[in-house]
């Protein structure tokens, strides 16, 4: 991947690791634009003089609306990073969760999907473009307490993989990013100071490490997310081991 003199939209970009990542590309000569549909934390992007564009991923008119108007705002445009996304938990024997599990897919898997279905027709006509997703290190040791989040993750995971094969030979670069478990406000705000989460900086830091590093890498993955990442290449006891120690966890420590 080119980490310089790119033109980059940033869905979720205007909080957490969208904005962490937003920052880091800005300083690295790139025209950074983000999207989001907060209206105060779009408010507080533009005034940290970021480009901002206001969008609802789960609402099909909406993210199409986006990709025109950026399109037509900035013909450059030549990369994506899909980081917009909710995680909320659910209690499937308490109750329907229908809407939960309506909003989660809409924003988390078909939002992504439909952003890309409108851009890769202009990002083939440039000399280099890219397309970055974020799931998580729970797409592949998942957690029982957020199961719609977890499986849309794992969807996106293996939708990038396909991606990545139907790219082979065109401008279009397909990225994966799963991370850990980071101090955002993704799961509330005791998120952001959570001991056991990996701070947002160090998180951001490793990451553009990466990248710099490796510029030929295709899944971008820190060394604190590689337990989640390969715990079933070690084996379904060992999987079977981790993901019972997760889940045991979890539901010791929080309720849904």
């Amino acid at each position: 991947m080119k980490l310089t003199n790119n033109t980059i939209l940033i869905t979720g970009g205007a909080s957490g690791i969208g904005l962490g990542l937003a920052r880091e590309f800005r300083k690295r000569d790139n025209q950074v634009i983000i999207a989001n549909r907060s209206k105060h934390r779009l408010a507080a992007a533009k005034a940290d003089g970021f480009v901002t564009y206001d969008v609802d991923m789960a609402d099909a008119a909406s993210v199409r609306g986006l990709a025109e108007r950026v399109i037509a705002d900035f013909p450059a445009l030549n990369g994506v990073i899909q980081n917009a996304g909710i995680m909320q938990a659910e209690s499937l024997q308490a109750g329907d969760s229908a809407k939960i599990q309506d909003e989660t897919v809409a924003i988390n898997l078909l939002g992504p999907m439909r952003l890309n279905n409108a851009l890769i027709p202009h990002f083939l006509k440039q000399k280099s473009a890219f397309i970055m997703t974020v799931t998580s290190g729970l797409a592949f040791l998942p957690s029982a307490m957020f199961p719609t989040y977890c499986a849309t993750k794992a969807a996106i995971h293996s939708y990038t993989q396909g991606l990545r094969y139907q790219m082979q030979g065109t401008s279009i670069e397909a990225l994966e990013l799963a991370p850990p478990y980071v101090q955002t406000s993704l799961t509330g705000e005791h998120q952001m100071t959570d001991p056991g989460a990996m701070p947002l900086d160090a998180f951001i830091a490793e990451v553009m490490s990466i990248l710099t590093n490796n510029p030929e890498t295709q899944e971008i993955l820190v060394e604190r997310v590689h337990a989640l990442r390969y715990a079933e290449s070690k084996g379904i006891e060992n999987y079977n081991q981790q993901f019972k120690a997760l889940n045991d966890y979890m539901a010791a420590h929080r309720t849904v």
